[in-house]
């Protein structure tokens, strides 16, 4: 037997996986230290200290423990490291190759893999090793293949295939695949749905919860017993701009199922990918909701037009929402510390940004549009609770005339559309056939095919945007009953608020003044969500054909 320093370490090495678990006690942490502790004792190994990493898979090396113990390997302190077998060292032949073959031999260690009956300080004993690495890694890739293949199957089948449910839900204790409302967790998810609604961004949201003291998903999860893979923030109130984004934009909340979010490249590497959206899968009303349909994709509306605390720390809650009529861009809000409220205005970027010859000015005072929108929809609101038959009437006649030029220029687009992606792929294939009888030279060839290739990716993605607004323009008709319950939420509307404003309008549009009377006149067009816009020539006949 090979004598030993008496000063240096015998490293004894356990690691177990949440696979090995399946497999029974034979992997168990307290099976392999049994093991290691008596080959230690009967051969004589001085200075036994274990290494343990429990829960890690053999394809990943970013084991605490076994970082710990290459650090010591490294500084000259292991004499010699026993493992049970080669599986517990690793599941990746290159890595293991490597620490066993370089490494190793490099600092002198010596390596026993007991089961395998494998010392390093006999030569012919090892020569085997670099077959069990590969033995040992066709398992651990057999074994990803097999979960791969049983994840997809459940997530096909609609069930859940994330470890927790999101923030706002709990396991229900008598159906671990079923999500049940957490009350306390969902009230704070409300909230931050409502604080969006009411102008705020994700920084500013996080600010007024860690000012209001309200805990963090991860010690509310610590709290109520749940496992959570983020360590615990030193201030529990601190909530961050990204985790309030997140819950913004979870379709979870809706009550439904998102499966095929994320993927990982291969079981070696441990990186999360994400799936373009078109890859997700998703079952609706599978577990109660938390916040409706419609504010979910209001919210989602808001998140697009996001918008920025001018330099002053003012903001306006017409900000991202306001837009020219002529060029459709957005109206910058300006404003001064040296402005008070009737001073500050709003202005057509495109002017701004590139002269009045491209777009006219399209200037107004925030007061000005404040009083003419909540004026306007004081008005429809007014339409809907005294004359709801004869709105509804009026919107169905008006949306079907207008729908039916719309549909008819939007399938008119779409066959066209269809019919050049047809032609470019009949000229790619007359160019490759010129090129390949020599009549046209490769670089040419190259040049054109990218030319169609782009035309045709843009005209997909084309068609694919026409056909969702062709089916969204098919389905306006309830649109209509749930833009009037929308409505009887705010009969008696006084003030105008950013809560109101966002929940019912989508967009405003402001047209250039008109000075040809002698006065200053300015049309204001207000695009409501669910319904579009509402001329007020259209709402004061129904008043006045009502009153008649």
């Amino acid at each position: 037997m090979l004598r030993q320093s008496d000063n240096k370490l015998t490293a004894l090495y356990c690691r177990l996986s949440r696979d090995d678990e399946l497999q029974g006690d034979s992997n168990s942490i307290v099976n392999q230290k049994a093991i290691l502790s008596k080959y230690a004792k009967e051969n004589g190994f001085k200075n036994p200290l274990f290494f343990v990493d429990d829960g890690y898979s053999g394809t990943n090396f970013n084991r605490p423990s076994w970082g710990e113990l290459i650090e010591k390997i490294e500084n000259g302190e292991v004499s010699t490291l026993i493992v049970k077998d080669m599986s517990r060292l690793g599941r990746d032949y290159l890595k293991v190759g490597f620490y066993t073959e370089v490494l190793f031999v490099e600092k002198g260690v010596r390596f026993i893999a007991i089961n395998n009956g494998i010392d390093s300080a006999n030569q012919q004993d090892s020569d085997f090793t670099p077959f069990l690495n590969i033995i040992n890694e066709w398992y651990a890739k057999d074994t990803s293949k097999k979960i791969r293949a049983v994840m997809k199957s459940k997530g096909e089948a609609g069930e859940h295939l994330c470890t927790n449910p999101p923030y706002g839900y709990m396991k229900d204790p008598d159906n671990r695949k079923h999500w049940i409302v957490d009350g306390e967790a969902a009230e704070v998810v409300k909230r931050i749905f409502a604080l969006c609604l009411d102008g705020y961004g994700p920084s500013q949201i996080a600010r007024i919860l860690k000012e209001d003291k309200v805990i963090t998903p991860t010690i509310h999860f610590q709290q109520t017993g749940r496992a959570t893979r983020n360590a615990p923030p030193d201030n529990p109130y601190n909530w961050t701009g990204d985790t309030i984004a997140d819950i913004l934009e979870r379709q979870e909340y809706q009550g439904h199922t998102v499966n095929f979010k994320t993927y990982k490249q291969s079981y070696k590497n441990k990186k999360t990918c994400y799936n373009p959206e078109e890859k997700w899968l998703v079952f609706e009303n599978t577990h109660e909701a938390i916040i409706d349909a419609d504010t979910w994709a209001r919210v989602q509306e808001l998140r697009k037009n996001k918008r920025r605390p001018t330099r002053t720390g003012k903001t306006n809650m017409f900000s991202g929402i306001v837009r020219c009529a002529d060029c459709g861009e957005k109206l910058y809000y300006c404003t001064s510390r040296n402005f008070e409220a009737r001073q500050d205005y709003f202005v057509c970027s495109t002017s701004r940004l590139k002269g009045k010859e491209v777009c006219p000015t399209h200037f107004i005072r925030a007061v000005v549009l404040e009083q003419g929108v909540l004026a306007h929809m004081r008005m429809a609101i007014a339409c809907v609770a005294n004359h709801e038959e004869q709105f509804r009437k009026a919107m169905g006649a008006k949306q079907k005339a207008e729908a039916r030029k719309e549909l008819a220029a939007k399938r008119r687009q779409a066959t066209q559309a269809e019919r050049r992606i047809e032609e470019l792929d009949r000229l790619f294939k007359r160019i490759y056939e010129d090129n390949a009888n020599g009549k046209l030279s490769d670089s040419r060839f190259q040049m054109l095919s990218d030319d169609y290739e782009q035309e045709q990716e843009e005209l997909r993605e084309k068609l694919l945007q026409l056909n969702e607004e062709i089916i969204q323009q098919e389905e306006q008709a309830e649109n209509i009953d749930r833009f009037i319950g929308k409505v009887r939420k705010y009969l008696d509307l006084e003030e105008l608020t950013p809560t109101v404003l966002n929940d019912m309008v989508k967009a405003v549009y402001v047209h250039a003044p008109d000075k040809s009377k002698g006065y200053r006149e300015q049309q204001i067009d207000i695009s409501y969500d669910l319904v579009g816009i509402l001329p007020a020539a259209m709402l004061n006949d129904l008043q006045n054909g009502e009153t008649a």
